[in-house]
């Protein structure tokens, strides 16, 4: 069965589509606009716009739901669009106004759309299994866009948990665009992790911790030490502790983000019009050791000069951006751009716990000290402290040695 979905003054038809490889695909449903439009596109609100779509059979019904939704946007007859994304959603929140006439529903097992109409508005909703949901209305004018939209998600997000969690925006690279995905992590306050660390370490996490906007002097804060001692933990405390003045991001893609410059600038560019109210943004960039050791030049090319380039170059001219690195290289082994005067804002070196740290530690978990000679990370300290409730199985293996070495 063939259905055409079709632009004004368009003749529905279905054909087969051989592609290079593989076999054919049946055109199942197309929108197209009037060749006469696309030559002379009209300029009036409202008035259709120049488009062209198809919808084969290798779509899914999200992908017919997203079609259906943007028709009567792009024919005029919904000229306005209103778009809210929320976190932490009611699992029975309808997201739609009450009354409103439910036209397709997909559910699959962590995700599931809706659209929905009423007089003069279509309303589209996607909601994740993670409790946050995208909600976008068109219509026939931007006050009621505006007024179904506010119906629409009216008490659907459960209250914040202001004193122990922080809004934190997730960058990556979808098929087509960059996106942003914004959750509610668990961030611990300062005070409550300060003795996980040395007592270098946590003096000048003190100090960081204490800035305010009007204190930053370099664009870099990089966190170097081996793994497992507890440097996304202390980035977490430090996005609660900036939540007034600074939106933390994280990329969960770096290679990508410095690979691609589309990419690059849309996250430099930031999103929802951050810098409007004068906050800092802080891009955190986790395990970039291929991105700023001492090689790094030869190896990664343009990445490195990109990544620079934000800090304290052309690109990250006027724009309150700050990236925060983490790496297990070692300091001698980075490269000395990365590390050179004035770049970084901060520079910490999160180490192992000393033998006396680490026993201390273990007592005011309320478990019995334990000797580590060679001091311990935070990783192996709470391994150590729940080890009777993991589950292992793991034989020994003694390594038999031949004759040849």
């Amino acid at each position: 069965m063939c259905q055409r979905f079709s632009g004004p003054g368009d003749a529905a038809h279905s054909r087969e589509v051989v592609g290079h490889s593989g076999p054919a695909t049946t055109i199942i449903g197309a929108v197209s606009t009037p060749i006469d439009q696309l030559r002379e596109p009209s300029r009036e609100t409202g008035e259709p716009f120049p488009w062209s779509a198809a919808i084969d059979s290798t779509y899914s019904t999200r992908d017919a739901i997203d079609a259906l939704a943007l028709a009567p946007f792009l024919r005029g007859e919904q000229p306005f669009a209103r778009q809210a994304h929320l976190d932490r959603v009611h699992p029975d929140a309808p997201l739609r106004p009450e009354g409103s006439t439910i036209l397709r529903s997909v559910f699959d097992d962590d995700s599931s759309a809706m659209l929905a109409a009423g007089a003069g508005w279509s309303l589209r909703a996607v909601r994740w299994a993670g409790g946050s949901a995208t909600v976008e209305v068109t219509a026939a004018s931007d006050e009621l866009a505006v007024e179904v939209l506010a119906r629409a998600t009216e008490g659907a997000a459960q209250a914040r948990d202001t004193a122990s969690t922080v809004e934190m925006g997730f960058w990556h690279m979808d098929v087509r665009r960059p996106a942003r995905r914004r959750r509610q992590i668990v961030a611990p306050a300062w005070p409550e992790i300060r003795d996980n660390y040395t007592a270098p370490v946590s003096a000048a996490f003190d100090r960081l911790m204490s800035l305010g906007s009007d204190d930053i002097r370099g664009r870099l804060v990089l966190l170097h030490g081996e793994p497992g001692t507890g440097k996304t933990t202390a980035l977490r405390a430090l996005a609660r502790a900036w939540a007034p003045w600074c939106q933390v991001d994280c990329v969960v893609d770096p290679e990508e983000l410095f690979s691609n410059p589309g990419y690059l600038m849309e996250v430099a560019a930031g999103a929802d019009g951050d810098d409007e109210d004068g906050r800092w943004r802080l891009l955190v960039l986790e395990d970039c050791d291929e991105l700023i050791r001492g090689e790094a030049k030869e190896a990664a090319g343009q990445k490195l000069s990109r990544l620079l380039n934000l800090t304290d170059g052309m690109l990250g001219s006027g724009r309150k951006v700050l990236f925060a690195i983490t790496t297990n290289e070692d300091l001698s082994r980075l490269h000395p751009a990365v590390v050179r005067p004035g770049r970084c804002l901060a520079q910490l070196e999160v180490g192992r716990l000393s033998p006396e740290e680490a026993t201390r530690w273990l007592v005011r978990q309320d478990h019995a000290a334990a000797a580590f000679p060679d001091g311990a990370t935070l990783a192996e300290l709470v391994a150590h402290r729940d080890g009777g409730i993991q589950i292992r199985s793991t034989a020994e293996r003694t390594t038999e040695v031949g004759m040849y070495l």
